[in-house]
């Protein structure tokens, strides 16, 4: 069984409403999504999410990364799913000049991992939960439902009032907000949203960057009295190291986002005692198994992580961080399946998007679970071309 065909797409996905937080407001995303058939027909999907400020990739760097990488050699003919796994673990992209953070192509090469992952998986009639029991037997613990967090973004006034409400009606356990916007009154927007939620809400702030070094553990003390239980990337990426000071100064518990990208960043991170939780997303980590690797290290390292999404990810990503959030143990906050939430279109008619209190089932189905719509992909998608035929 082998790979015959690869086609890379440029996938633009308009969002329902404008998204805001400290670093960008954006109202559509663009997404590579790539296709790759077998030669008995099979056909698996991935999709990856660039973001320059993030893993420094756009959609076009990311598809000229993937031209040059030797692709056709790497896919390897599989005779079973445990094939398939070995194969994806070995994926390794061209080098990007500068990239000392092993992180400049992680969008890119999550898609392509994803889709050789997904088209075994249907041609071996193996979902993607059994890559954790495969590669990560430590963390193995497959969940028949798990549930979503919501996001409270950059709501303030009587629309953080609405949304707090609306949190809380909806029954959601856990909420994350949005801090570090100019203009906004974090303690006060707090203030109001912890008295809409309740007491029994386990809340939780993302800074996006929004701090310097010398400011963020004061920022974070003036929002500990409304029980948040982590704060997520308070400062820069460029001003990560002082976050080992600023754990000295707080009590609530950081966790590495933007910083959190690779493994040489989850080393420094520990080495340095910069944080207390890993953000593990699985586009900007690299695909399934790097983020695998990055949840053991963490575990190993006593730390914590959550399981992450992206802004305007389709049912592609929302289908793979399904099948991880329901064979991986320990995750503490779990986002994504947003989709028909956050999305006005999508590329498959399957509905993941979580349900009331954020449950949602443990997918049934091969591969990532989700089928693609050929007509709907067409309809999103701005540019294709074949890498492999």
């Amino acid at each position: 069984m082998r790979v015959v065909e690869l086609e890379v797409r440029h996938v633009r996905v308009p969002l329902k409403k404008p998204i805001k937080h400290a670093s960008h407001v954006r109202t559509e995303t663009d997404n590579i999504v790539v296709r790759i058939k077998l030669g008995d027909g099979s056909t698996g999907y991935g999709e990856g999410v660039p973001r320059d400020y993030v893993t420094g990739e756009t959609v076009e760097t990311a598809i000229e990364l993937l031209k040059r990488s030797d692709l056709e050699r790497q896919l390897k003919p599989c005779t079973d799913f445990a094939d398939a796994i070995r194969h994806a673990e070995e994926l390794k992209l061209a080098d990007v000049p500068g990239d000392d953070r092993k992180c400049q192509g992680n969008a890119a090469r999550c898609a392509v991992e994803l889709a050789y992952l997904d088209a075994f998986g249907r041609a071996f009639g193996e979902p993607l939960t059994h890559v954790t029991k495969a590669l990560a037997p430590d963390l193995y613990e497959p969940k028949p439902e798990v549930r979503y967090s919501g996001a409270i973004m950059g709501a303030k006034g009587w629309k953080a009032r609405i949304m707090g409400w609306a949190m809380r009606l909806y029954g959601f356990r856990q909420v994350k907000v949005k801090v570090g916007i100019a203009g906004h009154d974090d303690a006060a927007r707090l203030g109001i949203i912890r008295r809409r939620v309740g007491s029994g809400m386990d809340l939780r702030v993302d800074a996006n960057e929004a701090w310097n070094p010398d400011e963020a553990a004061a920022r974070i003390r003036d929002l500990e009295p409304f029980a948040i239980t982590s704060v997520e990337q308070p400062v820069r990426h460029e001003d990560v190291a002082g976050l080992a000071e600023v754990r000295r100064q707080v009590t609530t518990p950081i966790m590495l986002d933007e910083s959190l990208c690779s493994m040489v960043d989850a080393e420094r991170a520990v080495a340095n005692g910069l944080c207390d939780l890993f953000n593990i997303r699985i586009s900007k980590c690299g695909g399934f198994i790097p983020s695998l690797r990055l949840a053991q290290y963490a575990r190993r390292s006593g730390l914590g992580y959550q399981l992450g999404c992206q802004v305007g990810e389709t049912a592609i990503l929302s289908g793979a961080g399904r099948m991880f959030a329901t064979s991986v143990k320990d995750i503490r906050y779990l986002e994504g399946s947003y989709d028909r939430h956050l999305i006005t279109k999508n590329v498959s008619l399957d509905d993941i998007t979580f349900r009331r209190g954020g449950k949602a089932p443990m997918l049934v189905g091969s591969g990532t679970g989700v089928a693609v719509n050929p007509v709907l992909l067409d309809a999103m998608t701005v540019a294709k071309e074949t890498i492999v035929s």
